[in-house]
């Protein structure tokens, strides 16, 4: 997701409950309203649960009136017991639940279904209003933890899940959402049902619906041979139809960006890639499969960069595909988005432009009050918004830009391609990055994640040299007195002599307040300026004393 702005405090569901059940697929039907707000659903929630699970809570808003719930996948439904709470809908489970068709060798026990029946008008989570035109459009935008407002769910990024969404909508509003598309058809009354089928697990703030007149330009197939599969993948672009005329405008690069990832941490995942112009209150949302952007930057030519293409595409390896399985470590959504935004930056325009952009991004860490309180695996916050930070996008880039500048190329994308293959249509933490990244270098780094993810901060140096004529050998002395204590880091520096000769070189500094380090080699000709960090590979403020 593109972070504009940090929005209103959102309730967070904790870590989740050791007996809760896990859910396998959702199945929504959903009827929308010619006007007004008012929705019809019904959810087929199929779920395992532990035998010890007396009572299934799902999350759904008290805005939601329930009708009915029962048991039974198929048939043989019986009613269930039900309480509702603010956010929540608990059902009592029977004693003897109803038995499930299953394959050969599957316990019969060990899936369940429940169905909600249910209407009402979404306070969140499904936004209902009227475009520029005054044309009804419902688009949703479930991120963090807003799915529950309109959909009844296990609420939380842990509990990934299949989903089919059968949306029946007034003529002339276009349905989109997650998944492929596995038909249309007309009902009597002289509506359509439209029905998305997507049969990898995702989080359920990727899972959503647009419905509005939209109109679609086909991008075509892109990245083939690049897809889960083997396949290539569908891409296309939803506008409303006055934006139709400014396209594919960036889009045109969409191709060109699935195949750069894809080539580089591994297959798209998913069945197809649609980009939206919509409602959502983020810049980009990455929703699996159906990325959502913002309304207004479609109002002018060009106005959806190719970065922020690139970096919502991102998600769909990490976030989507590798989902954080706890909120304090949503930095593995957004800082690998916000670092593959800038590596897509290095591939399309060079070696300089991602150095700019990283260098940009290091301005923005250190001005930053948040990452200079805060650690970037945040267990303290409760509220996924405000992890929405300088720390979970820019801070979290460049850790990973600094893993891949210590370890190489080789070892670090081999490693990254390593976590994400290990972890693809799951959950991940910190600590399997980590343990891939061991894996492929053959470096214990333990030390890294805990300097860089931690603790708040960054490095702060100061530094001061000497060269003595004598015996030709440069001195450097480095003081790490700031508020943030001493890191532990590798140190390139650029030496330039009176002769206008350079000598790269690169020392290892310790995690100590101060050091001095005699530099490797004779300098023949004296030194009149030492550069430090001249690659932008170091999250440092560096100043030199006299």
């Amino acid at each position: 997701m593109k972070r504009l702005v940090v929005f209103a405090l959102l309730c967070m569901a904790g870590l989740l409950p050791a007996q809760q059940p896990k859910v396998q697929r959702y199945t929504f039907a959903i009827e929308l309203p010619e006007g007004g707000k008012r929705i019809q659903g019904d959810a087929l929630v199929e779920f395992s649960t532990p035998s010890a699970v007396d009572t299934v809570v799902l999350d759904l808003d008290s805005a939601m009136r329930v009708h009915g719930v029962t048991f039974g996948c198929v048939d043989n439904f019986m009613g269930a017991r039900f309480e509702r709470t603010t956010h929540q809908l608990r059902v009592a489970t029977p004693a003897q639940p109803p038995a499930v068709p299953h394959p050969p060798g599957r316990p019969v026990a060990e899936t369940q279904c429940i169905r909600v029946h249910y209407d009402g008008e979404p306070a969140d989570g499904l936004i209902i209003g009227t475009d520029s035109a005054g044309r009804w459009t419902a688009f949703g935008d479930n991120f963090p933890n807003r799915a529950r407002y309109w959909l009844p769910t296990v609420d939380h990024p842990s509990q990934k899940a299949k989903v089919t969404f059968t949306v029946t909508a007034p003529r002339g509003r276009q349905v989109v959402a997650t998944g492929a598309l596995a038909g249309t058809a007309a009902t009597r009354d002289g509506r359509v049902t439209t029905t998305w089928v997507e049969d990898r697990p995702i989080p359920t703030y990727a899972m959503v619906i647009a419905a509005a007149p939209l109109a679609m330009h086909d991008l075509g197939v892109t990245a083939c041979g690049l897809a889960e599969g083997g396949g290539c993948v569908p891409q296309m672009v939803w506008t409303a139809p006055e934006q139709a005329r400014y396209m594919p405008g960036q889009f045109a690069r969409a191709g060109e960006i699935v195949e750069f990832y894809a080539r580089t941490f591994g297959a798209f995942p998913y069945e197809k890639l649609a980009h939206l112009q919509t409602t959502t209150r983020y810049g980009g949302m990455e929703n699996s499969s159906a990325i959502f952007y913002a309304d207004r930057l479609f109002r002018r030519p060009n106005g959806v960069s190719d970065g922020l293409i690139a970096h919502e595409t991102a998600h769909q390896w990490f976030g989507d595909a590798v989902t954080e399985r706890e909120w304090a470590h949503a930095w593995l959504s957004e800082g690998f988005a916000t670092f593959l935004e800038a590596l897509w930056n290095q591939h399309a325009r060079g070696d300089s432009s991602y150095r700019d952009e990283m260098a940009r991004l290091r301005q923005e860490v250190i001005s930053s009050k948040v990452a200079g309180e805060r650690a970037v695996i945040d267990s303290v916050e409760t509220d996924p918004n405000r992890l929405l930070n300088e720390n979970t996008y820019q801070k979290g880039g460049w850790v990973l830009h600094m893993l891949r500048t210590q370890l190489g190329d080789s070892a670090f994308f081999t490693g990254v391609r390593r976590y994400f293959a290990e972890h693809k249509h799951g959950n991940a933490m910190t600590q399997d990055l980590q343990r891939s990244l061991e894996g492929s270098s053959g470096r214990e780094l333990g030390w890294f994640f805990d300097q860089w993810l931690r603790r708040p901060g960054w490095a702060q140096l100061s530094t001061a040299w000497h060269w003595d004529p004598a015996t030709k050998r440069l001195t450097l002395d480095v003081e790490q007195q700031g508020r943030f204590g001493a890191y532990r880091f590798p140190l390139a520096i650029d030496v330039e002599d009176a002769r206008g000769g350079h000598r790269r070189l690169t020392v290892e500094l310790d995690a100590v307040r101060a050091q001095r380090l005699v530099l490797p080699g004779e300098f023949g000709v004296a030194p009149t300026t030492l550069v430090f960090d001249p690659d932008v590979a170091l999250l440092a403020a560096i100043t030199a004393r006299k």
